[in-house]
């Protein structure tokens, strides 16, 4: 195979990774900016748990839709259409000062970032082996941890130094590029042209000549790993479809849904991401501010710290889950049920946390988000081929509704307590807001149990082996 064949895959992938951390940069863009934003919009905790709040709603709402899309247009159309969304709605938050319109604009925001994660995931298996994709699944995970980075460190800093509008027009810049690059280097699967090429009309040498990392995967251990049939699925009456114009999606997720393993995938990304994501995407700051008291530096040490936690958590999990495929969803149970002592530990502890324990808790949550990864390969080997999409979008919902009524729940508790903006926030108000995570946990950690002995029960009358 030439060296272009071997490169190829691992460029496009790139550009995707790329373009995921772009919008990881953007879905985070208020996280260590939590006080800032109360202060240049004039609002309460509530108001700002809105931002959140309604970023993520759009984010869960169109994971479906996406997915459907994703299946008809291809990860190339959707990867970008999120880019120049992300775009815009950036370029709107740099210039206004109304907070309606800043609302619109984490809309904007939210509706791009929907469409780029599980168009990413979705190009992956076109173009590697499948003993390859868990490993590269949490490198992408991995290098979308560094747009957290950059949302915590140096956007914060440029902010503070240069002002509001600087510091997002900057994020909208990065975007822009990313953007262009993605015109000219995407590609949904090999000997497909990039969009460049489409609007042209003429398919270079590279794309003609590209070959997938894949090749002719056909053993019995790769099979267990691979979806199973289209015709595994439970079977819709069509009478009922007809008499529903336009909704067709609710058969077909009824029918996706069929499948145990399915809903397994479900529950994992419903319960690892949470913590880690209500944390880092507002809430962070003003606990460990306002709440603990610690210094605005210290802060974002911590915080920091969490993301490169996050991205160890990506190297070490991506190779577990490829060799111990039938113990990967033991392993997010048991990170989930870690997750939650840690919280647990810190709302109980007598007096204010010290350093040491927040930086070991920074450390436990943030393998959540790695550990949340683990869902779409569960998914991708329960779900068939065309439904691949669809699939993706609709457990990509799960941990995002987790997290978007955790942050609004968090925010709604302190107003509860008189503890709603940054003059008013106190540890005690803190401990009682975070613990609205307690039923969450209860929650998606009992269903991973009830689904994985459905899984089993399943996988066994269909004769595959792999639960």
């Amino acid at each position: 195979m030439r060296r272009s064949h071997t490169f190829l895959p691992w460029l496009v992938w790139g550009v995707a990774a790329l373009a995921y951390a772009v919008a990881v940069i953007n879905r985070s863009s208020l996280s260590a900016l939590g006080p800032a934003a109360q202060e240049h919009f004039g609002v309460d905790a509530t108001t700002l748990a809105t931002f959140g709040t309604l970023q993520l709603v759009v984010y869960a709402g169109l994971q479906i839709p996406v997915g459907l899309f994703l299946d008809r247009f291809g990860p190339t159309a959707m990867i970008l259409t999120g880019g120049v969304l992300m775009l815009a709605g950036q370029l709107l938050m740099a210039t206004v000062v109304d907070v309606s319109f800043a609302i619109l604009a984490r809309v904007l925001v939210g509706a791009g970032d929907a469409c780029t994660f599980i168009s990413v995931m979705r190009m992956l298996p076109a173009w590697f082996a499948l003993r390859q994709l868990p490993i590269v699944g949490q490198a992408t995970g991995l290098i979308g941890q560094t747009g957290q980075l950059v949302s915590v460190i140096p956007l914060a800093l440029i902010v503070g130094g240069l002002g509001w509008m600087p510091g997002f027009l900057g994020v909208a810049a990065i975007g822009f590029l990313v953007v262009l690059l993605g015109v000219f280097v995407l590609r949904d699967y090999p000997h497909a042209g990039t969009v460049f090429e489409r609007v042209t009309g003429r398919l270079g040498r590279t794309s003609r000549e590209a070959r997938s990392l894949g090749g002719t995967e056909n053993t019995s251990e790769l099979a267990a790993l691979a979806p199973p049939a289209t015709a595994m699925m439970a079977v819709v009456d069509p009478g009922k479809t007809r008499r529903v114009p336009g909704l067709g999606f609710i058969d077909k997720s009824r029918r996706l849904l069929s499948i145990p393993g399915v809903r397994l995938a479900y529950w994992v990304h419903f319960t690892a991401p949470f913590a880690a994501n209500a944390f880092v995407l507002l809430w962070g700051t003003p606990f460990l501010t306002g709440g603990v008291g610690l210094t605005a530096a210290t802060a974002s040490g911590l915080l920091s710290l969490m993301i490169v936690s996050s991205m160890l958590g990506g190297v070490v999990l991506g190779p577990l889950s490829s060799r111990f495929v039938e113990r990967r969803v033991r392993m997010v149970m048991a990170i989930a049920v870690t997750i939650a002592l840690a919280w647990v530990v810190t709302l109980l502890w007598p007096g204010t946390p010290p350093v040491w324990l927040l930086a070991s808790l920074m450390f436990i949550i943030a393998v959540g988000g790695p550990a949340s990864m683990i869902a779409f390969e569960v998914s991708r080997s329960h779900t068939p081929r065309s439904f691949a999409g669809f699939a993706t979008g609709l457990v990509n919902t799960a941990g995002f509704t987790s997290s978007l009524l955790v942050i609004f729940l968090i925010g709604f508790t302190l107003d509860v307590q008189g503890a709603g903006s940054p003059s008013s926030y106190s540890l005690d108000a803190f401990r009682w807001a975070f613990a609205v995570q307690i039923p969450f946990w209860a929650v998606g950690i009992t269903m991973m149990l009830i689904e994985q002995r459905r899984t089993a029960r399943w996988m066994q009358q269909h004769g595959r082996r792999l639960s």
